[in-house]
C-alpha cells in the first residue's frame, strides 16, 4: 500500500506517453478519442460517462516485467469538432495508474490539447476591448453579454477568468495580481492567471479559465456560458479503485477531523491521482462545514453551510464516519481505536482534531442554557434561546464578540463580560480596540469589562442571572461562553507524538510529526512560520487550516512540499469587516493610517522597526497587498509606513 504514495520521476523504468497513445490503437474507438481530440478534462459535464480500460503491456527497463496500467477516462457521447483556439495557460495533468501508482503528466510531457467548449451552445464569444486598453499588471472585469470573466494583462500576455472569488463571491477585479495569480481583496484567496487553480486559500474551488485571442488588434474571449454563470471549477479528482481490498476496518489513509485541514487534505491527495481508500472521522453528526459561519450567521441550517454536497463525497469515494470518536492512536500498529471499541488500521495519518472551547469553573457551568458554540445545533439554540430575550456573551473573543453582534438584533439586550479593560487589545491593540468597543455600544451591547463571572444562577436546571465579581448581577435567558480554546490532543498524550507544553501536536515544514507517516494540521499544531523565521507557533485561522491540510496532503505523497503561506484571516460585525494577515504576537507598536473613529483605517503593526502584521476596515485591497509582499519576502519598515504615502502598496484595477 505504501507504493501508492510514491510519485516516480520520468525516466526509462516509467512509462512513457506514448506507451498510452499505442494503448489506445487498442481499444475502442471513443477510447481513442480521448486521446486523439481536445477535450477538457478540468470541466466534466454531468451528460458524460465514464469507462476504464485495463490491459497488460510490456514495459521497457532495466528489468522487462510486465505491469498493468488501469485508466480511468471520462468520454464524450459523441466526438466534437476540433477547436481551433487554444486556452491560455497549462492544462491539467492526465492521470494515469501503473500498478496502483499515481502518475501525472505536465502538458509538455504529453501534449494534449483540452477543449472546455464541447457543447457549442454553451459556448459565447464577444471583443471586449482593444489590445491597448490593459496596460501590463492590469486587471479589467468584461462582460460577455451572459456574464462577466475577469480580464488580466501580465507580460504582454491576455489572459480571461472568472470574475468573482469561488469563497465568498469577491470581486477580483479588485484585488491584487502579482507574479501570474490574483489574490482575493476579501480573505486572500490566490489564483494562477495561466490555469484559474486555486493556490492558497480559504475557499475549495478554482476559477474557470478562457480563452483568449486577439484580431485585428481586439481582445476576445471564448467561455462556456454556464462558467460564467458558476465562476467557479473543481479540479478533476481520482476515484478509488481498489476498495475491493480493504475491509471494514482498514484504510490507506485516516483523517481524523473533518474541518477544512481534513477536507482539503482528502481533495488534494484525490486532486493528485491517488486511488486508494481514504477515511475521515469526525465527532460531529454532519459532513464538514463552513464552520466561521457559526458565530457570523447563527440560525443558519448544515446544508447551507455544508463545504461540500453529500454526492461529492460518493462521488470521488471519500468515506466520512460522523459521531466517531477516536480515543487512542497505537503509532507502532498503526492503529486508531474508537469510543465504542472499534479499531481501524491505517497507512498514513492525519490529526486535524482541532480545538476544545474552554469552560467556566464556577458554580452553575452545567445550566442548561449555557452554550460553548460547537455545533450548528449550538448556534441554532443560542438565537431560539436569545430571540426577545436577555443575552450574556463572556469573552470578548472572535467568537464571543461575533455572537454578540449578531444576537443584537435578536435578542432584547446583549450583555459582553471581559477580563481585558479593552476587546482584542493583545491582538489588534488599544487603539483599534477601543474603536471596535465604541462601534458596539452604538449598537446597544452593554459591556463589564475588568471582571469575571463568579456564579451561575439557575433556576429548575435553568440559568437567570450571571453574577460578577464586581457585584453586578445580569439578567440572562442565555449564556455563551467564548474564552478560548485548548487543543483537541488529550488522546494522543500515550501515543508518543511529540507535543508541546501547551498540547499543540509539533509539526516540521512538510507538517509530519516526530512520527513517518503522521501528519497533522489545524488548530491543533505548532508548525515553523517561515514569516517569522520559521519559529514554531500557532495560527487557529481558517485559511491556515486549508493550507496545513493541503501540504499534509502533498508531503504523503512524498513530494518534499514545505509551508510558507503568510496567515491571513478576517472577521465581521455589524457589516464592518476586518482584516488581517502576518503574525502580529508581540508586537511593540501600531502605526495608523486612515480615519480610527470612522473605521476607515489600516493598522501597521511592528517590532523592532519592522511591520509584522497588518489590519484594516474599509481600505481594501491593502491586507492582501501586503500578503503578497510578505510572501514575497519583502521586509516593510517601519519608517515606510509612517509617511501615509502607501502608493507602493497600491494594485491596478479598473
Amino acid at each position: 500500500m505504501g507504493g501508492c504514495f510514491s510519485k516516480p520521476k520520468p525516466g526509462p523504468d516509467n512509462l512513457h506517453p506514448t506507451v498510452l497513445k499505442e494503448l489506445a490503437e487498442e481499444f475502442s474507438a471513443p477510447l481513442r478519442l480521448i486521446f486523439n481530440k481536445s477535450w477538457n478534462t478540468e470541466d466534466v459535464p454531468e451528460d458524460w460517462t465514464k469507462a476504464e480500460a485495463s490491459m497488460s503491456v510490456y514495459k521497457k527497463s532495466k528489468r522487462n516485467s510486465l505491469v498493468e496500467v488501469k485508466i480511468e477516462v471520462v468520454l464524450p457521447e459523441k466526438e466534437r469538432a476540433k477547436e481551433e483556439m487554444s486556452p491560455n495557460g497549462k492544462a491539467s495533468p492526465i492521470v494515469y495508474k501503473a500498478n496502483g501508482t499515481s502518475r501525472h503528466y505536465q502538458l509538455e510531457e504529453h501534449p494534449i490539447a483540452m477543449n472546455p467548449y464541447r457543447n457549442l451552445k454553451d459556448v459565447v464569444e464577444a471583443s471586449v476591448c482593444h489590445v491597448k486598453d490593459l496596460d501590463n499588471g492590469q486587471m479589467r472585469e468584461v462582460d460577455l453579454g451572459c456574464g462577466k470573466a475577469l480580464l488580466v494583462k501580465e507580460n504582454g500576455e491576455f489572459y480571461a477568468l472568472g470574475h468573482k472569488c469561488p469563497h465568498y463571491g469577491a470581486p477580483l477585479v479588485k484585488g491584487v495580481l502579482s507574479k501570474g495569480r490574483v489574490r482575493c481583496p476579501w480573505h486572500g484567496a490566490c489564483f494562477n492567471i495561466g490555469t484559474g487553480d486555486i493556490e492558497d486559500f480559504p475557499g475549495l474551488d478554482s476559477l474557470p479559465k478562457f480563452q483568449v485571442k486577439i484580431e485585428k488588434e481586439k481582445v476576445y474571449i471564448r467561455a462556456s456560458k454556464q462558467a460564467l454563470q458558476t465562476q467557479r471549477r473543481t479540479k478533476v479528482m481520482a476515484k478509488c479503485i481498489s476498495l475491493s481490498n480493504y475491509n471494514i476496518s482498514s484504510t490507506n489513509v485516516l483523517i481524523i477531523g473533518a474541518g477544512p485541514a481534513g477536507l482539503v487534505c482528502a481533495e488534494t491527495l484525490r486532486q493528485e491521482g491517488f486511488s486508494d481508500r481514504i477515511v475521515m472521522c469526525t465527532m460531529d453528526r454532519h459532513l464538514p462545514y463552513d464552520r466561521p459561519k457559526l458565530s457570523k450567521s447563527m440560525d443558519c441550517h448544515p446544508d447551507q453551510i455544508a463545504l461540500r454536497p453529500k454526492e461529492f463525497f460518493r462521488m470521488y469515494d471519500i468515506e466520512v464516519l460522523t459521531e466517531m470518536q477516536v480515543v487512542a492512536v497505537d503509532i507502532k500498529n498503526k492503529t486508531a481505536v474508537f469510543k465504542d471499541g472499534f479499531k481501524m488500521e491505517y497507512n498514513k495519518l492525519l490529526l486535524a482534531t482541532g480545538s476544545t472551547p474552554k469552560t467556566l469553573s464556577c458554580k452553575g457551568k452545567e445550566a442548561e442554557n449555557v452554550f460553548n458554540i460547537c455545533t450548528v445545533e449550538d448556534a441554532n439554540r443560542v438565537v431560539k434561546l436569545a430571540t426577545s430575550k436577555n443575552a450574556v456573551i463572556v469573552g470578548a473573543s472572535f467568537l464571543g464578540m461575533e455572537v454578540a453582534a449578531y444576537l443584537t438584533e435578536k435578542a432584547h439586550s446583549v450583555s459582553v463580560v471581559e477580563l481585558e479593560e479593552v476587546p482584542f487589545k493583545k491582538f489588534f491593540g488599544e487603539k483599534v480596540g477601543r474603536a471596535i468597543l465604541k462601534m458596539f455600544e452604538n449598537n446597544r451591547v452593554k459591556f463589564y469589562m475588568q471582571t469575571e463571572v463568579s456564579e451561575l444562577r439557575e433556576q429548575d436546571g435553568k440559568l437567570k442571572e450571571v453574577v460578577l465579581k464586581s457585584g453586578k448581577i445580569l439578567r440572562a435567558d442565555v449564556c455563551v461562553i467564548g474564552i478560548g480554546a485548548t487543543p483537541a490532543t488529550g488522546f494522543l498524550k500515550q501515543s508518543g507524538i511529540n507535543m508541546d507544553s501547551k498540547g499543540f501536536i509539533v509539526v516540521n515544514k512538510m507538517m509530519q510529526t516526530n512520527f513517518p507517516g503522521v501528519f497533522a494540521a489545524g488548530d491543533a499544531v505548532a508548525f515553523p512560520l517561515a514569516l517569522r523565521n520559521n519559529k514554531k507557533v500557532n495560527i487557529p485561522h481558517w485559511q491556515m487550516a486549508h493550507m496545513q491540510g493541503r501540504i499534509a496532503a502533498l508531503n504523503m505523497l512524498a513530494h518534499g512540499t514545505e509551508i510558507s503561506t503568510v496567515p491571513y484571516l478576517w472577521t465581521a460585525m455589524f457589516g464592518k469587516s476586518i482584516r488581517y494577515t502576518g503574525h502580529g504576537e508581540g508586537f511593540d507598536d501600531v502605526v495608523i493610517q486612515g480615519d480610527i473613529d470612522e473605521l476607515k483605517f489600516v493598522a501597521f503593526y511592528t517590532k523592532n522597526d519592522e511591520v509584522i502584521a497588518v489590519a484594516s476596515v474599509n481600505y481594501d485591497p491593502i491586507v492582501s497587498k501586503v500578503a503578497d509582499v510578505m510572501g514575497a519576502g519583502r521586509a516593510i519598515r517601519k519608517r515606510d509606513v509612517e509617511t501615509g504615502d502607501m502608493s507602493w502598496l497600491t494594485g491596478k484595477g479598473s
